[in-house]
């Protein structure tokens, strides 16, 4: 009863003038960010956080959500249309949205998506509502030793089930921590990595990083590849609308699976981006008609935008009660707390409760309001993309500049912005997850802190983090996730060998002599987020889908 009573309270912060302002346009702000190829939920929040220094924290927070919900609209509005996905994470939904609009039922494929989005958002919001308050209850026993076993499970999990090559991943992190150590040693005072150089005494702000991360770095890349802004021209009639929504409950298995993924990839922390990929094959391996995937079902919208959503809600659930991000977008949020002075974490709901069921209430208000806002605006944004190509990218290259000068008002975050702009794009080009980088920026200093502490703590001795209970059992399950990979091919070698299968390739002499088989060799028909062959893509590949990008875990 305490969390319907909050809840209620949240609303009516959430409900105030200013705050409904705020949080309308930061859905109509964000969902032009969604459509939009190289700007990306994280770099339209981080670009968007100078902004709320002048606002009361509240508000703030309201504003930078809204803006994330608006993206994750808008990247479907441009996969559907388009088959150009806004956000890594619609990528899944171009595989049937785009065949459902070149066969006439645009309206069909976005309404779907934008209901299957809402449905999302209910069920991770109700478990945010209710499992939040508890979370923060059991956390409040955490000391440091207990907060920096945290930390690490986060960075082991993301090595673990990231979808990419652990090492790829270890490396990004690394990377991440070394950025984060530059400038003022946060103990003694010292200077650090700094070579003599003035400007780096400041260090790397995370915002500026993340605006060069993705969005400079998705503009090189977008230069270079070329995107052809030729679409379908959506026709939005009520009666379709309603139509389309009387169909979408016979798709309830598919619905609460999608949710259910999508809240366990926000929480662990995957991100969107995973959980619309893995919905989308469960869906395609447990439906009737799996050959109908590929070919414009509305079962194939509706598994990836329900968990893209889901995972974009219950991001939220470690950031504010465990201080640590569920996706790259919640680590630049969690960031603007520290701006505003607020220390991430159980306390908040101690110490500025208003703040926090605030969020949450806003989060039902804005999907409430997201869904009618795309639907009738849906011929506006989609006419965005119709700009000269030589208009947009400028235009994006602009607002990142102001984005990152506003931060400390200095030059050098122009360059520097640049300078991170050209290792987004090697990332992307190597397929290098640049989320592991990201929260290994934002909250290294944290973890330096939480390690430091726990030190003086023992006197020095490492067994602090194994000899506390909740300590030793999180950091167990983080070395357990670290191995994980090892582990996993140890297993399956050692599986081949009572097989009698070979271990290497090529030490089957059957394999060196058996000629090909007849017959063209066929194409790949897509690939999926991590650059592997898989049939989901049903034809070409969706023009602007890489690997890696945006939201990534």
């Amino acid at each position: 009863m305490e969390a319907l009573y909050n809840l209620v309270a949240g609303l009516g912060i959430a409900l105030t003038p200013f705050n409904i302002l705020v949080l309308v346009a930061g859905l109509f702000v964000g969902t032009i960010v969604g459509v939009l190829p190289g700007l990306g939920g994280a770099n339209g929040v981080a670009i968007l956080i100078p902004v709320t220094f002048s606002m009361p924290p509240t508000s703030a927070i309201i504003l930078l959500a809204a803006i994330y919900w608006g993206a994750l609209f808008g990247g479907v509005i441009t996969s559907v249309l388009f088959n150009i996905p806004g956000e890594p994470w619609s990528v899944a939904t171009c595989f049937d949205g785009y065949p459902m609009a070149k066969k006439g039922q645009a309206c069909e494929a976005l309404t779907t998506a934008f209901c299957s989005h809402f449905f999302g958002a209910v069920v991770a919001t109700l478990i945010l509502t209710f499992a939040a308050p508890i979370v923060a209850e059991f956390t409040l026993m955490f000391g440091p030793p207990e907060t920096f076993a945290v930390m690490m499970l986060t960075f082991s999990a993301l090595v673990a089930l990231g979808g990419k090559s652990p090492v790829k991943s270890v490396v990004s992190t690394l990377l991440g921590f070394i950025m984060a150590a530059v400038g003022i040693d946060i103990v003694t005072g010292r200077l650090r990595l700094t070579y003599g150089t003035m400007e780096l005494m400041g260090g790397f702000h995370f915002i500026v990083a993340v605006i060069g991360l993705f969005g400079i770095g998705e503009v090189f890349l977008t230069v270079e590849e070329g995107l052809k802004m030729e679409g379908v021209t959506p026709r939005m009639a009520v009666r379709t609308v309603f139509s389309t929504m009387a169909q979408l409950p016979r798709f309830w298995r598919t619905y609460l699976r999608g949710a259910l993924i999508g809240c366990w990839m926000g929480i662990k922390p995957g991100g969107a981006t995973p959980a619309s990929f893995m919905s989308y094959g469960f869906a395609k391996q447990f439906a009737k008609n799996p050959e109908e995937f590929g070919k414009g079902t509305m079962e194939g919208v509706v598994a990836p935008e329900v968990a893209a959503h889901a995972a974009g809600v219950s991001a939220m659930l470690p950031m504010i009660t465990l201080g640590i991000p569920g996706s790259p977008t919640a680590a630049v949020m969690l960031g603007g707390l520290m701006i505003w002075g607020l220390q991430p974490g159980p306390m908040l709901f101690k110490e500025h409760p208003d703040f926090v069921w605030g969020l949450i209430g806003s989060i039902w208000v804005a999907n409430a309001v997201g869904v009618l806002l795309v639907l009738c605006f849906v011929p506006f944004f989609a006419g965005i993309l119709r700009a000269p190509f030589g208009i947009l990218m400028p235009s994006i290259v602009f607002v990142c500049a102001i984005g990152a000068y506003a931060v400390n008002n200095r030059m050098i975050d122009i360059w520097y912005m640049i300078l991170f702009g050209f290792v987004g794009y090697a990332f992307k080009k190597l397929d290098y997850p640049i989320a592991p980088m990201v929260l290994a920026l934002v909250l290294g200093d944290m973890a330096e802190s939480a390690m430091r502490q726990s030190l003086v703590m023992s006197q020095g001795s490492p067994l602090i983090f194994f000899t506390r209970p909740i300590a030793g059992v999180i950091n167990g399950l983080a070395l357990l996730f670290f191995f994980w990979p090892t582990i996993k091919a140890l297993r399956g070698r050692a599986r081949g060998r009572g097989r009698g299968e070979p271990t290497q390739p090529g030490t089957d002499p059957a394999r060196l002599v058996s000629p090909p088989p007849p017959g063209p060799v066929p194409e790949p028909t897509g690939r999926d987020e991590a650059g592997e062959l898989t049939e989901a893509g049903a034809g070409t590949r969706p023009a602007g889908a890489r690997p890696g990008g945006g939201d990534r875990p």
